[in-house]
């Protein structure tokens, strides 16, 4: 069975019976099937490879699609292919041949290892122990890179265009605890809105009063300010609006045996009340700004 047949479909889309607001929630790490050719070409077993995965977030915030909001998830991980990067964000070093020109080499998270195709998961662990051809590289991007932000963006514009506004809510998890050496203890999510350019003000204090009032502890944009997809869907004076959340595994998992904790109904029950509590929010707050002249 060859990658493509593995990951048939690579991601899905589930649509609530009636669109009743306008939020697109969003899990692109989660996926979990991870193709037999890429693991045979890595030096890190399945265990270490999953380090990277958002593993569970997509069934912690599935119990919106009841509440009339559709939910977009990729099946395939993102250390095999990142859909929240640049399209080429890719390191040269990592590859048997030439890159196409456009590529982006020199980003920071090339630098890190953490380009579209990635070289390293975890603590910096590399994937490979010897380069990877182009053309495999090139192929993810086409076969499941491009087909996902094709949705992504048909399914943004199909809410701006039913409700004049458009709320796209990306949902990431990270690690309860880093090897830096600041040892203070991680906040319980982080918002991630670009620092105030990717949504308006007031969808990212509904968010942060919101998980507050479930008790958790909330940072906005330290140490995660949003990716690829906040910063470039985001775009408040068009009326869309995106904001990414960053879950800490602790709350809901046991993050060494890959199993869901005693906290994920809870959890799970909470953003629940978070889409609704944003889906209150006035349409005429998310529509496109009028210019001073109307």
């Amino acid at each position: 069975m060859n990658s493509a047949q593995e990951l048939n479909p690579p991601f899905e889309v589930h649509e609530p019976p009636h669109w009743r607001g306008p939020l697109l929630f969003n899990s692109p790490h989660s996926g979990r099937i991870y193709p037999r050719a890429f693991l045979d070409a890595s030096r890190l077993d399945l265990v270490t490879l999953r380090r990277s995965e958002d593993t569970f977030v997509d069934e912690l915030v599935s119990g919106v699609i009841e509440r009339g909001y559709p939910l977009m998830r990729a099946h395939f991980p993102r250390c095999y292919v990142d859909v929240n990067r640049e399209p080429y964000e890719l390191d040269p070093r990592m590859f048997e041949g030439r890159l196409p020109s456009f590529a982006n080499t020199r980003s920071m998270r090339v630098a890190g290892g953490l380009g579209t195709v990635a070289r390293v998961v975890g603590d910096a662990q590399e994937i490979y122990d010897q380069r990877i051809s182009v053309d495999d590289a090139l192929q993810r991007i086409e076969s499941l890179y491009k087909p996902y932000h094709r949705t992504l963006r048909r399914l943004f514009a199909r809410l701006h265009r039913d409700f004049g506004a458009a709320i796209l809510i990306d949902c990431h998890s990270m690690p309860s605890t880093t090897n830096a050496r600041d040892d203070r203890p991680r906040a319980d999510v982080v918002i991630g809105d670009r620092y105030g350019t990717s949504c308006v003000g007031l969808l990212s204090a509904i968010v942060e009063d919101t998980l507050r009032d479930c008790g958790y502890a909330v940072s906005r944009n330290k140490p995660y300010a949003g990716g690829f997809i906040t910063e470039h869907y985001g775009n408040p004076a068009s009326g869309l609006h995106t904001i990414q959340l960053e879950i800490n595994r602790a709350l809901y998992m046991d993050e060494k045996r890959y199993e869901r904790a005693a906290g994920f109904a809870r959890l799970k029950a909470d953003l629940e009340c978070l889409a609704a509590n944003i889906a209150e929010i006035p349409l005429e707050e998310l529509r496109p700004w009028r210019s001073a002249a109307e």
